[in-house]
């Protein structure tokens, strides 16, 4: 990625972590230290870019209100081969779910955050969130679930072909690889309003060639539909898992128009969190918080608001 590349609204200092030896994880720490303690985790092929307006609108005092009104802690990592982290090739790192789920735990560990948090979630970071949490379920206190799974795929649900392309065919690889054509074309697709052009180049910006682009096909390699593959286990545990977190206040902000995470997964969030606030958008897609920031923005805050640790 060209360090001249410009990147919209996203805050002037990530910062870098050895999560393990000789792989350094980007993460961005946005807010007072002594803050409400708010993890976003994303998902593919995007990066932590994905989060911005909501840090901007949670690690600062809310528009209109007191510089001392609440401002929020944002925990913002981007997961190894993806973003500003470090993109190594296979022989470095093992790109399953399970390494994912044990990288939070590391920069949780380093960063000393063992008290209460708040999950924050998309596409991937789902998977990857509810995994972590668990073994962290005592420390997972609200939730902020946005267009992705913490469960099996709906039996209702087909797999996307354009998924299914990567997922298991070597012309997916190639085309993933050699043309950045998930992240391109999740940039384009994965939003109903389009968006402005050095949005759009920041998105994809990171995966400029081959070597970089690991781990958007990874990452759809390791999509799990069966026990036979190697992610079910923890996904299954964390979809069974799942109704076990009905108890604590949950915001759901759902894009309609996303063709993968669509209305099956949005209902099987609703079964399992019922009294969940839900706010779900027939004119926005897969990047909702793309599509509907200037709405989400302030509900998440209010809603955060509203349900103190």
């Amino acid at each position: 990625m060209s360090n001249r590349t410009p990147l919209p609204g996203y805050p002037a200092h990530p910062q870098r972590f050895e999560v393990r030896p000789g792989l350094t994880m980007s993460y961005l720490d946005e807010g007072p230290r002594d803050g409400e303690v708010v993890l976003m985790l994303h998902g593919n092929p995007s990066w932590n870019y994905y989060w911005r307006n909501l840090v901007a609108g949670l690690s600062a005092p809310a528009s209109g209100k007191p510089a001392s009104s609440k401002q929020y802690r944002c925990i913002v990592p981007d997961h190894i081969g993806m973003g500003l982290s470090d993109k190594p090739d296979d022989s470095r790192y093992a790109y399953t779910l399970q390494s994912r789920v044990d990288d939070v735990a590391a920069l949780l560990d380093h960063l000393g955050i063992s008290g209460p948090i708040t999950l924050a979630v998309h596409d991937w970071g789902g998977m990857i969130g509810f995994g972590w949490a668990l073994s962290h379920a005592a420390q997972v206190k609200r939730l902020v679930i946005t267009n992705t799974a913490a469960f099996p795929m709906p039996a209702a649900k087909r797999m996307p072909w354009q998924i299914g392309l990567g997922r298991d065919w070597k012309v997916g690889e190639w085309l993933v690889r050699g043309f950045n054509a998930f992240s391109a074309g999740a940039s384009w697709l994965g939003v109903e309003r389009r968006m402005p052009a050095d949005v759009r180049r920041a998105y994809v910006a990171p995966y400029d060639n081959w070597a970089n682009r690991i781990s958007t096909i990874r990452f759809m390699q390791d999509i799990p539909l069966s026990p036979r593959d190697a992610a079910w286990p923890l996904l299954d545990a964390a979809g069974k898992a799942l109704p076990g977190f009905a108890d604590r206040p949950a915001f759901i902000g759902w894009g309609l128009r996303d063709f993968v995470f669509d209305r099956h997964f949005l209902e099987g969030f609703r079964a399992a969190l019922p009294q969940a606030e839900v706010m779900a958008f027939e004119d926005a897609g897969h990047y909702v918080l793309e599509d509907k920031a200037e709405v989400l923005v302030p509900a998440i805050r209010d809603f955060l608001d509203r349900h103190p640790l």
